[in-house]
């Protein structure tokens, strides 16, 4: 076992100085038939707290390098302690050089139930199951690190996936959906699954090239325009083998956007080939595709 998982595996994760986050949590009450109900604004300041006090990984991160994040919580029912609610989850990262940041994670999990009493201590270890509440939260935390680390060095995200698919196999024991492959193929067992098998490391490498494209995007501009789209193309090495790749649609549903501003504007390129490939690549966004200038 890789020496850093083991590492992380007799850490105990407390409210401590050393935070890697900048993320803010809300939680949507406007569903619940009082929405003025302290123990919303209780929950929504408890899980700020747990994610931005937490240390992740014992790196130590200036201001200005903490990871922008935010979680949208919106609840669907209450009753007693037990709570029904859908998550939305997104990250960016600064481009170098610019005041521009570039999304990279944004999945909205519907398969989000939990207990929470009001004013409950809520500390993570990866060794046991605490709560679901915990579990989805500290899951969707070290996806954001390690996806986020992934734009910076080709896959060294892999220590926080690790962490995050030891989460999952222990809140298996809970079944709560969206652990399992039973409930069905979208969700958090095949988003950490897939992101750690090397039958997708090819969508890990389009994430790596092309946020190196957006940091020289500053530069030179055509060159960085050609790097992405050279990035984007290489899904069709995914494709061919999974032509419907749950993290395909993850990537996306962060980038599908910015992908049509890149090229929508600026230095001109030839991007026929580009837009063939996105069509047949992500064909729910052929909307987007079509406002592609040749």
């Amino acid at each position: 076992m890789n020496k850093i998982v083991v590492f992380f595996l007799f850490l105990s994760f407390g409210f401590v100085q050393a935070q890697q986050l900048n993320c803010t949590v809300t939680v949507n009450a406007q569903k619940m038939g009082n929405p003025n109900q302290q123990i919303y604004k209780t929950l929504e300041t408890s899980l700020n707290e747990f994610v931005n006090r937490t240390d992740w990984t014992e790196q130590t991160y200036k201001q200005q390098e903490k990871i922008n994040c935010s979680m949208y919580i919106t609840l669907m029912s209450h009753s007693s302690d037990q709570f029904t609610a859908t998550i939305q989850v997104q990250s960016s990262r600064p481009v170098f050089n610019s005041s521009y940041e570039t999304p990279v994670l944004n999945i909205n999990d519907k398969d989000f139930s939990f207990t929470y009493t009001e004013f409950e201590n809520l500390v993570f270890n990866v060794n046991s199951f605490q709560s679901n509440l915990i579990s989805v939260i500290s899951f969707y935390t070290y996806m954001i690190i390690g996806m986020d680390k992934d734009t910076f060095e080709f896959k060294s995200g892999d220590a926080n996936f690790q962490i995050a698919q030891m989460i999952g196999t222990v809140a298996q024991q809970s079944n709560n959906k969206g652990w399992s492959q039973l409930d069905g193929n979208q969700n958090r067992f095949f988003l950490i699954n897939d992101m750690l098998s090397p039958t997708y490391t090819e969508i890990r490498k389009t994430v790596f090239d092309y946020h190196q494209g957006l940091d020289l995007m500053t530069e030179n501009s055509k060159a960085a325009k050609e790097k992405i789209k050279t990035s984007l193309i290489s899904l069709n090495k995914l494709y061919n083998s999974k032509p419907n790749a749950y993290l395909t649609r993850v990537f996306f549903d962060a980038k599908s956007d910015e992908v049509t501003s890149i090229f929508s504007g600026g230095p001109s390129i030839t991007i026929t080939d580009l837009v063939e490939n996105l069509n047949k690549i992500s064909p729910i966004n052929s909307g987007k595709w079509a406002m592609l200038k040749y």
